[in-house]
């Protein structure tokens, strides 16, 4: 080398080479550098605008962040099915309350089914000698009223079944004092609700243990009169011990049979509300058509017979139908048809077989129901013009109307009632 002076230092068994560079080739040096770096400093530049013209680079990529900001999606399939409000049963369901579902069906739906084998046997020409006479047989029977009970089956009514019938909600039948069998009495249940399920399972069946909270009282329940012209149900509903709620059937039962053949030991029930109080079973509310309805006290006057109220806690909760607030105009025809007919259709919905929310089973709601202390009515003989004493039936109603309050008061803590729930006595 000419221009550098090279020297070799030998250390530590390593050689190291040091170029030493006089200062005018150092300033070279630098200048060189300089203009490498300028000019690398140009180019990446000219680049860097040649990708930005060309939507590359950083601009590229905000666009990219924006495209995907802007990103719009179609819905997402099933989403209807896991927001649905219908709860299907699963197939694990214990057979007791498969069978619990299929009694109750088949209660809920024993007219339909009745009439529909009468007119499906119609229809075959085989059948017809015998379904004439039968039918006029149907339309031409006392048996609903004669009060002889006859066709009355004990075994009918304490079959197992209704065992299963009952336990379906459940359902539970409470005594607040002993009635002595050498006397007659007139139950009063309220409220009617739709169907009146806690009725039937009470009073139509030993599944309860009626006979054994009241032994020695043979009890009646009574129904529409209308019911008793359905063929083959008619025959169904005087074997389970049903009969007419008419007044010549009430005063049959209760003036005939028993020790003496006077009623002694006889009982009928009433669902006094009727099918007017029906509109008004909705959930979490008591509302009884009670103040006007005094004909069932007059009853009890003309025939001697001691009152009990009853009430069923929860049978109102047994169904959802339409309020007359929300539809006036459809409560106005249901109205319309109880007074033309004598009876009325509510719109009501609860459960179905197979699922917890769409259909015509009651819910799985536990019934109450409390039988009160009888109130002792005294015979009177009517007057002259047919009438008994207003003024003793006024005093008798106020009676009985005193003891339903008190079963509401003292028993409605116990049955879990709604704090806010009231009991209210309509015209």
């Amino acid at each position: 080398m000419s221009s550098a002076e090279e020297n070799v230092y030998q250390g530590h068994g390593r050689a190291s080479s040091i170029t030493i560079v006089p200062p005018d080739h150092q300033h070279q040096l630098r200048a060189k550098r300089s203009r490498t770096k300028m000019s690398s400093s140009n180019s990446n530049g000219e680049l860097r605008a040649h990708f930005q013209a060309n939507g590359h680079g950083h601009g590229h990529d905000k666009r990219l962040q924006r495209t995907q900001s802007e990103l719009v999606s179609g819905r997402r399939a099933g989403t209807k099915w896991e927001r649905s409000h219908i709860h299907f049963a699963p197939l694990s369901v214990p057979l007791q309350r498969r069978l619990q579902t299929l009694m109750v069906l088949a209660h809920t739906l024993s007219i339909a089914l009745f009439l529909g084998t009468f007119f499906f046997l119609c229809t075959i020409p085989l059948f017809w000698p015998l379904l004439l006479p039968y039918t006029i047989y149907v339309l031409l029977s006392p048996a609903p009223h004669s009060g002889k009970l006859f066709h009355r089956s004990t075994f009918l009514r304490s079959l197992p079944i209704w065992s299963l019938f009952s336990s379906y909600f459940p359902a539970r039948l409470h005594r607040s004092a002993a009635l002595e069998p050498t006397r007659k009495y007139i139950f009063g249940y309220h409220p009617h609700g739709i169907i009146s399920h806690g009725a039937f399972a009470a009073f139509a069946t030993e599944a309860l243990g009626f006979g054994q909270l009241f032994p020695g009282i043979t009890n009646t329940l009574l129904t529409l009169d209308s019911n008793f012209r359905i063929p083959f149900y008619r025959d169904w509903a005087l074997a389970m011990g049903l009969a007419s709620v008419s007044r010549e059937s009430c005063e049959n039962i209760l003036s005939k049979g028993g020790p003496n053949n006077e009623g002694m030991g006889r009982a009928i029930t009433i669902v006094v509300g009727g099918a007017r109080e029906s509109l008004d079973a909705q959930p979490h509310t008591l509302r009884l058509v009670l103040k006007r309805r005094k004909g069932f006290v007059k009853l009890a006057i003309r025939t001697g017979a001691d009152l009990v109220p009853v009430l069923a806690f929860g049978e109102n909760d047994l169904y959802d139908q339409v309020t007359s607030d929300s539809h006036p105009l459809i409560h106005k025809w249901q109205l319309l048809v109880k007074k033309w007919v004598g009876f009325t259709v509510p719109l009501f919905h609860a459960r179905g077989v197979f699922n917890y929310d769409v259909g015509l089973m009651p819910y799985r709601k536990p019934m109450n129901i409390v039988t009160g202390r009888p109130i002792k009515v005294v015979q009177q003989q009517q007057s002259e013009g047919g009438k008994v004493d207003d003024a003793y039936v006024d005093e008798v109603h106020a009676l009985y109307v005193a003891e339903l309050e008190r079963i509401w008061e003292e028993w409605r803590e116990r049955f879990d009632v709604d704090p806010k729930m009231e009991l209210k006595i309509a015209e």
